[in-house]
């Protein structure tokens, strides 16, 4: 008897080891904490001109498809007239079943509407400003802000480090966000675009360098309010042999398109005897070559080349 105790507390012990072994090596499920929380999502709500399809699975008499007029409104059978735009459609389903019951025409069990847009009255994403190939983009459902730049060639030289996107559903509140790809450590935010929403990409200031420079071209003002004249020149890799620093012209567009001429003393900048010089966009700094003569008269003439086959170039992120 005491043996077959002994053998019985023997095998409940081994089966003991064998249950928490087991329980050791089973992967912990992650925490609430630990699992990555999902983007929020912003649901598309119905507009004129949107054609909505409305389920009624108790009675297909009243099940149909409808256009939403230009009052946001639309006819259904035994209601009448229903007010959707501004509402998602699980908002619009809801609304519906509401009627329905408040009518007394379905009972609250029995009232159970899905609606679903199918066919927006907008369906296209316009993409204007600094992108490759400007133009209107097909959108059936949500896109990603960088699917359609991307779709859209993509942004220009020219163009800043943001974006202006106008909602469909709110077009008094727009949204600017930093859209930066070719950045050291891009920028490239997961906007959610819908049907109808406007993409606006802003060009940015550009201040141009020409004559005689080693590296002439237009340099974009990438999050900066102003360029000096120093900070260009370096950026342009200083002058060439027999650059006339005493008569560098800085070429300004007026209000009304008058240009201005000034001279710029460049040799007493660079020995910090004279003020440097803040640019702003659209400014062109000529450095003539020789004795400056007709140092007014080159600088004017090289304005006309800007535009035409003139590199530019970004200064940095910043």
């Amino acid at each position: 008897m005491a043996r077959t105790i002994a053998w019985a507390s023997a095998l409940s012990a081994l089966l003991l080891v064998h249950t928490i072994a087991a329980v050791a090596q089973q992967p912990e499920s992650p925490s609430p904490s630990q699992s990555p929380s999902p983007m929020p999502t912003q649901q598309l709500k119905i507009g004129a001109g949107d054609l909505v399809e409305v389920t009624m699975f108790q009675d297909a008499d009243l099940s149909g498809r409808y256009r939403v007029d230009e009052n946001g409104d639309i006819v259904v059978p035994l209601l009448g007239t229903v007010h959707l735009a501004g509402l998602t459609a699980e908002e619009a389903a809801k609304l519906l079943d509401k009627k329905y019951v408040e009518a007394q025409i379905l009972q609250p069990g029995e009232a159970r509407a899905s609606v679903f847009i199918t066919e927006y009255a907008t369906q296209g994403i316009v993409v204007n400003g600094e992108v490759k190939i400007p133009g209107v983009y097909p959108a059936l459902g949500v896109r990603t802000l960088n699917d359609v730049i991307t779709a859209a060639g993509g942004v220009t030289q020219a163009a800043a480090s943001k974006v202006v996107i106008t909602h469909r559903n709110d077009p008094s509140d727009q949204i600017t966000v930093e859209y930066n790809p070719e950045a050291l450590h891009p920028i490239v935010p997961e906007v959610q675009i819908h049907p109808g929403d406007t993409i606006m990409v802003p060009r940015a200031g550009i201040v141009y360098v020409m004559g005689n420079v080693i590296r002439s071209g237009g340099y974009v003002l990438d999050g900066r309010r102003t360029l000096t004249v120093e900070e260009v020149m370096a950026l342009a890799g200083g002058t060439g042999r027999a650059a006339a620093l005493k008569r560098v012209q800085l070429i300004r567009t007026l209000e009304g398109g008058r240009k201005e001429a000034i001279t710029i003393p460049l040799n007493l900048i660079y020995k910090g005897q004279a003020p440097d010089v803040a640019l702003t966009d659209g400014d062109v700094v000529f450095v003539p070559t020789g004795t400056g003569k007709l140092a007014l008269e080159q600088a004017l003439t090289s304005t006309l080349q800007i535009g035409t086959q003139i590199a530019v170039y970004r200064t940095g992120t910043y």
